[in-house]
């Protein structure tokens, strides 16, 4: 395709009439249908063009953007996420630059599985650019069973895959319900714990589409309740035959987009959680740090975000950092209070022939240093984790962790789908295998202080990645940690 276009544009100068229109003939015949998810929107035209064309200083002229396959998309969403538009004169170099990084910003949009951009040559230095794009299947009223447990290995090794821990119910879910990628979703669940909540997100709601907005709220009631950390870094629970913790909360966002990948985030919230009385009588009096059972929390925040990834689900090329504020309380001190600030900075390089590295890092730092127990979450809690040390919880009031990835893709291929259909007419499946190592550090002041805190983690592994339909990412790891522990963790992470 590079050959054929840049063809086209040195025959054109030398006015070759013959030679022009069999290249151009050739630039449409090569035009790929699409890119595979597991190509991570990157271009077809991705490779090098610069050294291609690095010395024609010749200027194309976009005459025109077409976009197709889009059915409940509005195409102005999609041309908003490009960095090129109707009118611009580029430099060859610099147009195939922008055709690649506007097929990762349509693609990390998370709404389609495949995303093509390319050029259509209509005269010698005028092209048409041509968006293909196939969308996801939006629409998700689906039965739940879900784990109360943190992973899967804490389920099957602490508790035999007990099946009264399971959560069940219905999750409705739409993806893109008014064609603006805003989002609505309900959940109805009960079993172990109940959850009643809902969230609704609009990331384009002003006219220049560079402002969003998202509301949310829930009423969640448990069984069981993570109340204190053991010297020896176990999670130690209360559990009742009835419900041990009843929590309302309710959250408000603001969103402002600069330009394609800077994004500021401005939030409001309020938590109310109640907990059985034993809680504060019997195990941790300062769960809530208030001598209360009871704590009504208003939560302000702030993040800025930088998102420049070949793939935002599964990246392997490009970088991406954030910085959180939150203040928790209307106070400084003593009860629910506190100050946080959180950072990241992940950058992600491709070094050729399918090989891959990652270097990720966190900090989180939290004000004042004597803290409620709920506030005191560190690693072991959601995605904030040492690879290695999944079975293990670590309170801290500051911490932070560099992990390290390398990665060589293996095999890629697809599946089609035996009953006919357009959205998803094949499972495709791309395998990375990999080895890792991460380093870990959480302070926390006496009498929290456990094995783990105040010391170098470290850990590392070897592992195989998995990634499938809707970018659904399966991390198969055999992980070692400081102690001289092995063993093998499984972990799933969605695509939208």
């Amino acid at each position: 395709m590079i050959f054929a276009a840049i063809c086209c544009h040195i025959f054109s100068f030398k006015r070759r009439t013959w030679p022009f229109i069999l290249c151009c003939s050739l630039s449409v015949f090569l035009y790929v249908p699409f890119t595979s998810a597991h190509d991570h929107a990157v271009s077809p035209f991705a490779s090098s063009p610069e050294k291609a064309i690095a010395d024609s200083l010749g200027k194309i002229h976009i005459a025109s953007i077409t976009v197709s396959g889009n059915k409940r998309t509005k195409t102005y969403i999609i041309l908003h996420e490009m960095n090129i538009k109707a009118g611009d004169s580029l430099s060859i170099s610099t147009l195939f630059q922008k055709i690649q990084q506007s097929q990762a910003l349509i693609y990390n949009t998370t709404l389609f599985s495949d995303v093509l951009v390319g050029p259509y040559f209509v005269t010698a230095t005028d092209v048409n650019i041509q968006v293909v794009v196939r969308e996801k299947w939006y629409i998700y009223p689906s039965p739940q069973f879900q784990l109360t447990d943190r992973s899967f290995n804490e389920w099957i090794k602490r508790y035999d895959a007990d099946l009264d821990r399971v959560v069940y119910g219905v999750k409705f879910a739409h993806y893109n319900l008014s064609g603006r990628r805003d989002q609505l979703r309900l959940y109805l669940l009960n079993g172990y714990t109940r959850n009643f909540a809902f969230a609704y997100s609009a990331p384009y709601s002003n006219k220049a589409l560079n402002e969003g907005f998202s509301i949310g709220g829930g009423f969640s009631q448990s069984r069981e309740l993570l109340y204190a950390t053991s010297t020896l870094n176990e999670p130690l629970r209360y559990k009742t035959q009835g419900f041990v913790r009843n929590s309302f909360n309710l959250h408000a966002s603001y969103l402002r987009r600069q330009g394609f990948y800077r994004r500021h985030f401005f939030n409001i919230g309020f938590l109310y959680q109640q907990v059985d009385d034993s809680i504060r009588l019997k195990y941790n009096s300062a769960y809530f740090n208030n001598k209360k059972d009871h704590a009504g929390t208003p939560d302000l925040g702030y993040t800025f975000s930088y998102v420049n990834t070949n793939n935002i689900n599964y990246p392997l090329t490009g970088k991406l950092y954030n910085i959180t504020l939150l203040k928790r309380g209307l106070g400084f001190t003593g009860g629910m209070n506190m100050l946080s600030l959180g950072a990241s900075y992940n950058r992600y390089f491709s070094h050729g022939r399918n090989w891959y590295s990652a270097v990720q890092t966190q900090v989180l730092f939290k004000l004042p240093g004597t803290l409620s127990y709920v506030n005191q979450q560190a690693f072991g809690y959601g995605l904030y984790a040492l690879r290695g040390l999944e079975n293990y919880v670590i309170d801290a009031v500051h911490s932070g962790l560099a992990a390290y990835t390398l990665k060589k893709k293996i095999v890629s291929f697809k599946i089609r789908i035996p009953i006919q259909n357009k959205v998803v007419p094949y499972l495709p499946f791309t395998f990375y295998a990999k080895t890792f190592a991460d380093l870990g550090y959480a302070y926390n002041k006496a009498p929290y202080d456990t094995k783990l805190n105040n010391k170098l983690l470290y850990s590392g592994g070897v592992g195989i990645d998995v990634l499938t339909l809707y970018d659904i990412n399966l991390r198969i790891e055999y992980s070692f940690n400081q102690l001289g522990q092995k063993g093998l963790f499984l972990h799933t992470k969605g695509g939208f």
